[in-house]
């Protein structure tokens, strides 16, 4: 286990500090006084075992000078820090063949903090209801003639987080700033605007809520406190109904290419990166944030190491969940007849499905780098030749268990 000195002192600033770290020194005690579900365990020890022996590796060789260099498993959990490069590297190549040579605007739809205790209680029903309004609402006003009459291409990631690592629910949405009308022609929106944002919002309020409150009826979710009954839940739902929900919408993008950058930054993002950690020490975490509500002015916070881990915890998703999603013409269904559609339409070439690529051919496209070649004498190249066991294999047949944490 690495020694926490290591972060208190100055004097060693090579070292860096990693989420992994501060759950190897104090999960063990919050895990003890927190009750937890079984994807928050798996997060935590995933976190902690990736890129070491826990999880195995392989051993690559020299062919030239016989430099030999070991390689840790990674641990491919969503939530790890570590993990996300690659996936979203593939994952941003897998949507180039889907992107159409039209402006694209990015929407936000949040939803308010009153909703969180509930989205603890039952994350998937809360999240879920989420996607569906926001989908909705996109589409109800792309069929409307008033605003588009035509189907777009829309792309949607949940975020659950704030850049203080709170819980702050919203979703992105990537719209094509035009569609498919139902004579496969394609037709580009008006104004240098998608949608009126205070109409979206109003409208987006009223098909969550409308959710929401079938929901509670039907006793799917529960208020947190008090009883679930006809009074509480019309108690609850008044304010709601007298807020103004948040609905933001951002200027075009300048092309796809744009698009594909911004989508990388956000489609594989977890609710802190290792690069914000800045230290932990006297039982406190310290990291940078970003304060969007005062200029975007870059901060630091101090936490609780409790207090930390909760609310990181807050973020891990339920088992399965989809937190990427498509709709209009990049519904799964028809993703295919749909694109080609819109490529006719726009005398563009047809869509063509990219084929999964190695880590070794994406590291050279993204880096321009050959991972393969030895990094001693440049001139071999590194091969496996030997396969490293998980260290918990070698001790019984099952991963740790929750209380060996």
């Amino acid at each position: 286990m690495l020694q926490r000195n290591k972060y208190q002192c100055s004097s060693r600033p090579s070292v860096k500090l990693e989420l992994a770290d501060i759950f190897h020194h104090y999960s063990h005690d919050y895990i003890k006084s927190h009750p937890l579900h079984t994807q928050q365990y798996k997060a935590i020890r995933a976190i902690m075992a990736c890129r070491t022996a826990k999880l195995g590796g392989h051993m690559s060789r020299c062919d030239s000078c016989n430099y030999e260099k070991i390689s840790y498993n990674s641990c491919r959990n969503r939530h790890c820090p570590k993990c996300q490069s690659m996936q979203k590297e593939r994952w941003i190549r897998a949507r180039q063949a889907e992107l159409l040579p039209v402006e694209y605007f990015h929407v936000v739809f949040t939803l308010p903090h009153a909703l969180n205790p509930l989205a603890q209680g039952r994350p998937t029903l809360i999240y879920n209801m989420l996607f569906q309004a926001a989908s909705e609402t996109l589409l109800s006003f792309s069929s409307n003639p008033k605003w588009l009459g035509a189907k777009p291409s829309i792309t949607m990631v949940l975020h659950t987080w704030a850049q203080n690592v709170s819980q702050h629910l919203h979703v992105h949405c990537i719209v094509s700033g035009g569609g498919l009308t139902k004579s496969n022609e394609w037709k580009n929106c008006k104004k240098k605007f998608l949608f009126p944002v205070r109409a979206l919002s109003k409208v987006f309020r009223g098909k969550y809520l409308e959710k929401l409150k079938l929901s509670l009826s039907n006793k799917k979710v529960h208020l947190p406190k008090g009883f679930t009954n006809s009074v509480t839940i019309k108690n609850f739902m008044a304010p709601l109904y007298k807020t103004d929900w948040v609905v933001y919408a951002k200027p075009p993008f300048a092309g796809p290419e744009q698009v594909l950058a911004y989508l990388g930054r956000y489609t594989h993002k977890i609710a802190i990166s290792n690069q914000r950690l800045i230290s932990m020490q006297n039982n406190n975490i310290t990291f940078k944030w970003r304060d969007y509500a005062d200029n975007n002015k870059s901060k630091i916070m101090i936490l609780n190491s409790h207090e930390f881990i909760r609310r990181y915890l807050l973020h891990v998703l339920p088992k399965g969940f989809q937190r990427l999603r498509h709709y209009g013409i990049l519904a799964n269904r028809f993703k295919k007849a749909n694109l080609n559609q819109a490529r006719q339409a726009l005398n563009q070439p047809q869509y063509i499905e990219v084929i999964n690529e190695s880590i070794d051919e994406i590291m050279f496209k993204v880096t321009g780098e050959d991972i393969t070649i030895c990094p001693r004498c440049r001139i071999g190249r590194l091969g496996t030749v030997m396969s490293l066991i998980p260290q918990w294999l070698t001790h019984s047949g099952d991963p740790p268990k929750r209380n060996a944490i």
